[in-house]
C-alpha cells in the first residue's frame, strides 16, 4: 500500500526539506519553533547601539571630571606634601608671604559641618519616616511640598533669608552657628528625598511580617525598616553634608573668614576652606596665594572623599 508521501506524479521530484525543529509542552503537545532569526539580530543590535551610547555617555561625563581632578591636583599637590600645611594656620601669613597652613580652615568646615549635620538629619530622617510610614491627607501633601521648594531655594537665599532673622531682627552677631542654620536649609530637602525613597524600596512584606508577630509600628520601623535601608540613607546623607561642606554664600554673609584658628560657633569669626579659597581668588595675581587657593581645593575634595569612605565603611559594618 503505497501512502501519499511516496506518491508522485510523472515528471516530478519531491526535494526533501528540513524539518523544522520540534517543541514539546508540558501536555505532550508538539509544535513547530518559530524562525526568530530576523527578530533576534534586530535586538542584537539595539543591544549594541544601547550598549555604545551608554558607555558613550560615561566616557563623557567623566572627561570634565578627571580634567577638574587632574588640574587641582596637578597645582595644589606641592604644598600638601609639606607638614606645615596640616598643622599650622595662615596667622601672621600676608598675601605674599608662602608658606602657612590650613588647619584653621580645616577645622572650621568639620565643625561647621557636623553641627549641621547634628541638626539636619534627626530632622530629615524623620520627615521621611512620617511621609512613608504615616502621612496622608493635606499635612503630608504640604510638607511633600515644602521640601520641593526647599530643594529648589538657592544658598545666597537660604543665607539672606538666616541673615534677616538672626541678624536684623534678632541682632545677633554673625557667627558659625549662624552659618550652621544657612546650611541646614539646603541639607534637609537632600536627606529627606533620599531617605523617603530608600523607605520606599523596603519590601512591604517586611513590615507586614513584623506587625502580624505583633510588633509595635514604631519598632518595626525602628528594627526592620530602617536598618534594611541603612546604606542608601548614609548615602543621601554623605550627599548633602558634601553638598553643604562646599557652599560659600552662608560663609560669606554670615561667617566672614579669619587666618586664626576659631572654634566657638557662637562667638568671632570661623574660617572655613571655601573661604580660605575665596580669599586668596581676591589676591590672583600673586603666585603665592595662587598656589594656596588650588591646594585649599585639593585639601576640600580629599576631605569630602574621606568622609565618604567612612560613612561607606560604617554602613557595611552596620548592615553586616
Amino acid at each position: 500500500m503505497t501512502t501519499a508521501a511516496q506518491t508522485q506524479l510523472p515528471g516530478f521530484h519531491l526535494a526533501a526539506t528540513p524539518a523544522a525543529p520540534a517543541l514539546t509542552d508540558a501536555e505532550g503537545t508538539v509544535d513547530t519553533a518559530p524562525d526568530l532569526t530576523p527578530g533576534s539580530a534586530l535586538r542584537r543590535r539595539r543591544d549594541r547601539t544601547a550598549t555604545i551610547v551608554m558607555w558613550s555617555s560615561f566616557a563623557l561625563a567623566m572627561v570634565p571630571l578627571a580634567w577638574i581632578l587632574l588640574t587641582v591636583t596637578r597645582n595644589g599637590i606641592q604644598l600638601l606634601t609639606a607638614s606645615s600645611w596640616w598643622t599650622t594656620s595662615q596667622r601672621n601669613i600676608t598675601a605674599s608671604d608662602a608658606g602657612g597652613g590650613a588647619v584653621h580652615a580645616i577645622q572650621g568646615t568639620l565643625i561647621q559641618g557636623a553641627v549641621t549635620t547634628a541638626i539636619a538629619v534627626p530632622l530629615g530622617i524623620l520627615t521621611a519616616i512620617y511621609l512613608v510610614e504615616y502621612g496622608r491627607g493635606p499635612l503630608a501633601r504640604g510638607i511633600s511640598f515644602m521640601v520641593d521648594v526647599l530643594s529648589g531655594v538657592p544658598s545666597i537665599v537660604a543665607a539672606l533669608f538666616v541673615y534677616a532673622v538672626w541678624v536684623t531682627t534678632f541682632g545677633f552677631q554673625r557667627v558659625g552657628f549662624a552659618v550652621c542654620l544657612a546650611l541646614v536649609l539646603l541639607m534637609i530637602p537632600v536627606v529627606v528625598r533620599s531617605t523617603e525613597e530608600m523607605l520606599k524600596l523596603v519590601p512591604n512584606d517586611l513590615r507586614e511580617g513584623a506587625l502580624a508577630l505583633g510588633i509595635p509600628r514604631w519598632v518595626t520601623i525602628t528594627r526592620v525598616v530602617l536598618p534594611t535601608a541603612l546604606s542608601g540613607i548614609v548615602t543621601g546623607v554623605l550627599l548633602g553634608l558634601a553638598r553643604v561642606m562646599g557652599e560659600t554664600a552662608p560663609l560669606l554673609i554670615l561667617g566672614p573668614y579669619t587666618k586664626s584658628i576659631s572654634t566657638n560657633l557662637f562667638s568671632g569669626y570661623m574660617p572655613t576652606l571655601p573661604t580660605m579659597i575665596n580669599q586668596d581668588r581676591t589676591e590672583l595675581g600673586l603666585a603665592t596665594a595662587v598656589e594656596r587657593m588650588w591646594a585649599t581645593a585639593l585639601t576640600l575634595i580629599l576631605l569630602v572623599l574621606l568622609l565618604n569612605l567612612c560613612g561607606r565603611l560604617v554602613a557595611r559594618k552596620a548592615r553586616v
